[in-house]
């Protein structure tokens, strides 16, 4: 154990933070927070259900789907057990290797979405651009084979993070930014060396945000191969089938990409604003991505709506 300083006392538990100012109104924001956490686990866990149940849903596409309402789901759980005890009971300490273990978790789980939206765009890709070759490419063995190995990679680049913030001494400093941990929030509340941690957080940043620059290519492949398509209406139909994930990319990137923005070139940032965009980071793609998949996707949609016994249109 390093010396400290007589100024200095050692901490072990942090202080997340909720929405500063509504402290008096935590119960009714929980009511808000309760149903998107509720309505996001019930549409990802629908999801599943139905393309495990429906014959017809066995394709590459909706393994993928799958995929992605399994990573929204460990999002969801990640990020609930703090979420829920700061606006429902006002608690906001947390001890060091939960905040550790969270941040693990949230990262993890949020670049193997990263990972499964630049999966499912390569996929787009393979639909539009060889349609009659699409299921011989996309086995489900290769699909399975693809999964394992993003979750894999997922697991493997975020392992280090929580050991190297457990080297760290941590002394006076111990409010956190946000209602749940993240690696380069917590490392910043470090009173020793962190540039093992600062440089590592950096390159696992980079990653996931080159997932997003490889969408954005595949995107002009499938918009390559659709000009290409004599008919109007065949072009049409082929985007129409890129709709949902093109949603379901904004609605994942749009968040981070705001907030990272605002940390950097921000010079008056509103905290409110940026504990806001924090949270819908986290709460609104398990949210809105089952819903964008139901509403643009009918085979999704009338596979569901035949479970609740209602009639599609």
């Amino acid at each position: 154990m390093f010396p400290l300083n007589t100024s200095e006392v050692e901490i072990s538990t942090f202080l997340l933070i909720g929405i500063p100012g509504l402290e008096h109104m935590y119960i009714w924001i929980s009511i808000p927070i309760c149903l998107m956490y509720f309505l996001a686990i019930l549409g990802n866990c629908t999801i599943l259900f139905v393309i495990k149940t429906e014959p017809s849903l066995q394709e590459p596409m909706y393994y993928f789907l799958s995929m992605l309402a399994l990573s929204d789901l460990g999002l969801s759980f990640s990020s609930l057990p703090t979420m829920l005890r700061i606006f429902l009971f006002n608690t906001v300490g947390i001890s060091a290797d939960a905040c550790f273990a969270q941040e693990f978790f949230i990262h993890g789980f949020t670049d193997m979405e990263s990972s499964v939206l630049l999966i499912m765009s390569f996929d787009r890709f393979v639909a539009i651009r060889n349609p009659l070759r699409y299921s011989s490419i996309l086995t489900s063995s290769r699909v399975l084979q693809i999964g394992l190995s993003f979750a894999v990679k997922s697991i493997l680049l975020v392992l280090p993070l929580p050991f190297t913030l457990k080297r760290l001494r941590y002394c006076n400093k111990c409010l956190l930014s946000h209602s749940y941990c993240l690696h380069q929030d917590v490392m910043k509340l470090a009173c020793s060396d962190n540039k093992v941690n600062f440089y590592y957080g950096l390159f696992v940043a980079l990653c996931m945000m080159s997932d997003s620059v490889f969408i954005a290519i595949s995107y002009v492949f499938i918009l390559k191969t659709v000009l290409g398509i004599a008919s109007h209406g065949e072009r049409l139909k082929a985007l129409n089938t890129c709709v949902s994930h093109i949603c379901a990319v904004l609605i994942f990137y749009v968040p981070i990409i705001t907030l990272a923005t605002m940390h950097r070139f921000a010079k008056h940032k509103s905290p409110l604003a940026m504990i806001l965009i924090a949270d819908a980071f986290l709460l609104v793609p398990p949210l809105m991505n089952p819903i964008v998949y139901c509403v643009k996707t009918r085979q999704i949609r009338v596979k569901v709506l035949g479970k609740l016994g209602l009639k599609s249109k």
